[in-house]
């Protein structure tokens, strides 16, 4: 039971970050727009967006290849990597949601979702068995 909700936090990752990876990297001023309520980013905010996204992306595309390891070493160290950009995720995206004037209409579901994503990460690590490491 344990490796099915892995498997399926894996691809659930995956989706998501892709689906985040891809709209960051080809219109990043909607994602900007729809998050923070920006309607007209600096240049260099897009070219920040397309980097992020493009770290979205290589998230997803782990998260996916990794989903049939069955507790390895590096799934171990991939739920973790998991935990820390899901923690930074949601603490960056409050913090924004309670110190900007205005914020996006995506933003506080973002934040949701990386609280969920966040939880189910720490449970899986939580219930890894020796035996999977």
């Amino acid at each position: 039971m344990r490796m099915r909700s892995r498997k399926k936090l894996f691809i659930a990752t995956a989706i998501i970050e892709v689906g985040a990876g891809l709209s960051l990297v080809s219109v990043p001023a909607v994602a900007m727009w729809l998050l923070l309520g920006v309607r007209e980013p600096s240049l260099e905010a897009l070219i920040m967006g397309r980097i992020g996204g493009a770290g979205l992306l290589a998230i997803g595309v782990a998260c996916w290849l990794a989903r049939d390891d069955r507790g390895s070493r590096s799934q171990r160290g991939l739920l973790w990597g998991m935990l820390v950009y899901n923690v930074g995720a949601c603490a960056v995206l409050a913090y924004v949601g309670s110190m900007l004037p205005t914020v996006g209409v995506a933003l506080w579901p973002g934040v949701v979702l990386h609280a969920v994503m966040t939880t189910w990460c720490a449970v899986n690590l939580r219930t890894i068995s020796p035996v999977d490491n």
